[in-house]
């Protein structure tokens, strides 16, 4: 792979498809809060092509970091992380080819040169359709997110890692490849500095500075198998914290991902009921069909906004919380590092006691003066070794600290603004499904009209309820009473006229004279 170095024609081709997708969405303009990510722009991953070389194939993308040429271009003012990288490398145009295995080197190194870093996650490794379109631009965008994110990173940003992978040619990027793995080899042979259970270290002198004074002056006992420190209550307090957020995350994600699924659910549904509505248009003539297939374009077009919804949901909601849960297995990491640094300090220290323990037999034993100075010099270079090993831990535990404040607070607003866009994301389509379903009531209504004679349309008129006169009710002279009543179950009247009388006017009926024969007086 050739390295080349521009100045003048540098691409700027940010990705912007998650900004394009959300505003289609909706009419309305939508709610997109721009990541921090987003505004390095200066750094980006693009152009990536698939190589074949015999059976070994893979993708390259092109690299490109172009800081402004003069400080001036920075506000004095801003102290961003990115305002500092730019302020340490002003006016440095560099084009470089790397792949996916090239990142993963990096993302390997910060972990052994900042140990205790939440490193931003790495997209993972895909075995099948690993060179299909989608694929490699969803790497690609994923890529850059994670060199973006490293570069905003307070803790990483100055790693000589990174500074490799930005600028280094082809040559010598290779180089620092194969020290790096030369290095780790050597580390993992070295049977004298071996520790089960804990990895392997090199024994250099520590260059890190700054060690909190509390690690200096406190007395490092043992407990158990492991060396302790008077912030193991503390760390002990992030790892409960850490795995009950991993738990409920999960939860949450998982909710995300069917919410998603049920979206698109509701998207394929609602375009079969377009189409039946269709086909049964179709079949019936006149003005009722030409409803009916009105009522299928309209579930037509509400299954397209479902599938839209779907999918902004994906990126809005399901993708930030996988995003969320990748994060807290790197705080998990980070974790990690501090107890293998705890380990091999733990070891080593053991390691000290043993060889003291032999010294002072050797000495006692009259003829062991060579292995006695043997020991003891075995036992100086362990002693160095403990003493950058405990500076590393306690680099390592500050730096933990560190990261952990921040990851609570950036994620709490993090976490705000994912929710917030999501519920601005329902607003916008429930209020445009709203307005569809609205739009197509008159539409339906339209075949009740009249059309007269004279071709204007009228609405059609509701008769009004027909108020009927009724005559008073004629005076009722009290019948004549035969002597003997006949065996009839109703009263006869012999004054009562022919015509039928309403039943609502019987409870109207008054007699003038109770006295009557028959009225049980």
């Amino acid at each position: 792979m050739a390295t080349a170095v521009e100045n003048d024609s540098m691409p700027n081709n940010t990705s912007n498809s998650d900004t394009q997708t959300q505003e289609q969405m909706s009419p309305t303009p939508s709610l997109h809060i721009r990541s921090p990510e987003d505004a390095i722009d200066y750094v980006t991953v693009s152009d990536p092509v698939i190589h074949a070389d015999g059976m070994n194939k893979y993708t390259s993308y092109r690299v490109d970091c172009r800081p402004p040429i003069n400080n001036s271009d920075i506000s004095p003012d801003n102290n961003n992380q990115d305002d500092v990288f730019l302020q340490n490398n002003p006016g440095q145009y560099s084009s470089v080819l790397r792949r996916y295995s090239d990142f993963l080197w990096l993302y390997e190194r910060l972990h052994k040169e900042k140990a205790g870093s939440i490193v931003p996650p790495l997209p993972e490794k895909q075995a099948v359709s690993r060179f299909s379109p989608e694929f490699v631009e969803d790497r690609r965008r994923l890529l850059e997110k994670f060199l973006r994110r490293v570069i905003l990173h307070p803790e990483l940003w100055e790693a000589n890692c990174l500074l490799t992978f930005l600028r280094a040619d082809d040559v010598t990027f290779q180089h620092a490849k194969n020290v790096s793995k030369t290095e780790d080899a050597a580390a993992n042979n070295n049977s004298d500095m071996s520790v089960s259970g804990g990895g392997a270290f090199n024994i250099k002198p520590s260059t890190s500075a700054g060690v909190k004074k509390w690690f200096s002056e406190a007395k490092t006992t043992f407990s158990g198998d492991l060396v302790t420190s008077p912030d193991d209550d503390l760390f002990d307090e992030i790892e409960r914290y850490i795995e009950a957020l991993a738990i409920q995350m999960k939860r949450v994600s998982n909710q995300a991902s069917g919410m998603v699924k049920k979206s698109k659910e509701i998207a394929n549904g609602m375009f079969e009921f377009g189409l039946a509505f269709h086909q049964l248009g179709q079949s019936e003539g006149e003005d009722l069909g030409d409803k009916l297939q009105l009522m299928g374009s309209t579930a037509d077009t509400l299954s397209s906004m479902a599938a839209q919804q779907a999918d902004a949901e994906l990126k809005r909601l399901e993708e930030p919380f996988r995003d969320y849960l990748k994060t807290i297995h790197a705080v998990k990491l980070a974790l990690g590092r501090r107890h293998d640094k705890r380990v091999s300090y733990t070891a080593l220290l053991h390691e000290i006691q043993t060889r003291e323990a032999n010294l002072h037999r050797l000495r006692m034993t009259p003829g062991s003066e060579a292995k006695a100075y043997s020991t003891e010099m075995s036992l100086q270079r362990y002693q160095a070794a403990a003493h950058a090993a405990q500076e590393e831990y306690a680099g390592c535990s500050q730096r933990v600290l560190r990261e952990v404040d921040r990851f609570k607070r950036e994620k709490a607003e993090e976490m705000k603004l994912v929710v917030l866009q999501f519920i601005m994301l329902e607003i916008e389509v429930n209020r445009s499904m709203e307005k569809i379903w609205g739009d197509l009531v008159p539409k339906l209504e339209e075949g009740n009209v009249a059309v007269s004679s004279s071709g204007n349309t009228e609405q059609p008129s509701i008769p009004e309820p027909t108020v009927v006169n009724m005559p008073p009710p004629p005076q009722m002279q009290p019948p004549q009473v035969p002597s003997a009543v006949p065996p009839v179950s109703q009263p006869v009247y012999s004054n009562v006229p022919s015509t039928a009388v309403d039943p609502m006017m019987e409870s109207s009926i008054q007699y003038r004279d109770n006295d009557l024969p028959g009225m049980g007086l």
